[in-house]
């Protein structure tokens, strides 16, 4: 079995926080990194994708929504926790429902319509690092 190289560089990742409604969307990751954590769809830029065709690519791919971009709401980075674990940046923006209802695909396995401000107190989601911070950024950009 030949093994798999591993990316001796960072890679760059987009994810979105949609907001309906007063409510942002997020999802329960089906497969490592990440399984079982709450977080926002998205996923890695491919060579030669912009950011904003990366993230509608992947919100499309993962959730089957259009959404509306409204800006770059912040980033966080991803070091590798162990060994032949990714090293990412994660560039995630805040965005606007369009049209569609959530169908997700297999790397997805639940989702949820959530307040922003009601994150804290819903103790029973596992949520990925710094997810909270960033949903808040996106909702000042998004407004009410």
């Amino acid at each position: 079995m030949a093994s798999v190289a591993q990316p001796t560089r960072p890679q760059i990742a987009v994810s979105a926080a949609i907001f309906r409604e007063g409510k942002v969307l997020l999802t329960r990751r089906a497969r490592s990194p990440a399984k079982g954590f709450y977080s926002l769809p998205g996923g890695r830029v491919e060579f030669g994708e912009s950011l904003h065709q990366a993230l509608r690519r992947e919100v499309d791919e993962e959730t089957g929504l259009e959404i509306e971009i409204g800006g770059l709401a912040g980033w966080r980075e991803v070091l590798p926790a162990a060994p032949g674990a990714g090293h990412y940046l994660i560039m995630s923006f805040a965005a606007r429902w369009v049209t569609r209802e959530p169908s997700l695909n297999d790397e997805l396995d639940d989702y949820r319509w959530i307040a922003p401000d009601a994150l804290g107190s819903i103790c029973d989601l596992k949520l990925t690092g710094g997810l909270e911070e960033v949903i808040q950024s996106a909702a000042r950009l998004i407004g009410p």
